[in-house]
């Protein structure tokens, strides 16, 4: 017999005593199959991916659109100044919100609700950087610490926060500090690095006319 027959002889025994796989079928690994029953059991997401409830042959990944939002620029401005009455005269007329468009010149008018006098409405219109700006806000004054401290934040329109301390430096004069901070509307985003030294130099002119003011109250 040549040795050709006889590695085909033996060839076809293994092939029905070891039953030798067909080849052209999948090989299975003994895994359970994935029940589909189970996927309620899951998140919503695995690994930042999210996945079909209806499982075909072919599993696919849906990979999830990525979401860009636009970085939103907060700033803050402070300045202060000694002012030349008591302390507890310049944090009562401070308190007086209304009275801000008579020295802070970009704020056009403020209106303190009857019902909630916690909260007031704000208007500011100012031409600047060629243009005209006018945008407003409703605010609710926090609660303050008398002769010391007044605070606010906006509940909406512009987003804005700030303070006012008062800080007493003899019997007739005190240092007031006025910090601001708001969020730079869209339109003045190419011009933010200029806007907090335009800001600062408003509130600065706004607190000597407070100064002013204040003495002939």
């Amino acid at each position: 017999m040549s040795v050709v027959a006889t590695n085909m002889n033996t060839i076809n025994h293994l092939s029905t005593t070891c039953k030798i796989p067909n080849l052209q079928s999948p090989i299975c690994f003994h895994r359970k199959p994935f029940s589909t029953s189970l996927l309620p059991l899951l998140p919503k997401t695995l690994n930042g991916f999210s996945y079909s409830s209806s499982v075909s042959r072919r599993s696919r990944l849906i990979i999830p659109k990525r979401r860009f939002s636009v970085s939103v620029e907060w700033q803050d401005c402070s300045v202060k100044m000694e002012v030349d009455v008591p302390v507890s005269v310049a944090y009562n007329f401070y308190l007086d919100r209304e009275s801000f468009p008579k020295w802070m010149p970009f704020i056009s008018s403020v209106e303190v609700l009857k019902d909630k006098p916690d909260l007031s409405r704000w208007s500011l219109k100012y031409n600047a950087f060629g243009q005209d700006i006018k945008y407003s806000w409703l605010a609710r004054n926090l609660q303050p610490t008398p002769n010391q401290k007044i605070h606010w934040r906006s509940l909406e329109g512009l987003p804005n926060k700030g303070s006012v301390r008062f800080f007493p430096k003899g019997p007739s004069s005190c240092i007031v500090e006025l910090t601001v901070s708001y969020e730079v509307p869209a339109v003045l985003t190419p011009v933010a690095s200029a806007l907090r030294p335009f800001l600062e130099n408003l509130l600065r002119g706004g607190l000597e006319r407070f100064a002013a003011l204040a003495k002939t109250t």
